[in-house]
C-alpha cells in the first residue's frame, strides 16, 4: 500500500490517493485505487469483489490514520518530526 500527500480533486475537495499492488505468478500486477475520505475505490484490476470490499473496509477503518500521515508528507516541514 502506497498513499500521496492531500491533493485536490475535480470539486477542489482535498483528498488522499491510496494505491494497493500485489504481484501475480506471472510476474504481473494486481492494482486497486481508492481515496479517502470517504474510502472508495475507484479503480480496480485483478482483485476480486470480496477483495475489493476488503480493500474498501481497510481504507474506511484506517482513514484516520492514513489522513494524519498525508499532512506529514504534505508538509515538509514535519517530514523530521
Amino acid at each position: 500500500m502506497t498513499f500521496s500527500a492531500f491533493v485536490h480533486d475535480k470539486t477542489g475537495k482535498r483528498i488522499v490517493r491510496v494505491s494497493f499492488e500485489r504481484r501475480r505468478a506471472d510476474g504481473g500486477f494486481d492494482r486497486a485505487e481508492g481515496i479517502v475520505p470517504g474510502g472508495v475505490i475507484d479503480h480496480c484490476e485483478g482483485f476480486s469483489a470480496e477483495e475489493t470490499k476488503q480493500l474498501t473496509d481497510y481504507l474506511r477503518s484506517q482513514e484516520t490514520d492514513i489522513l494524519a500521515r498525508a499532512r506529514v508528507i504534505s508538509n515538509p516541514m514535519r517530514w523530521m518530526s
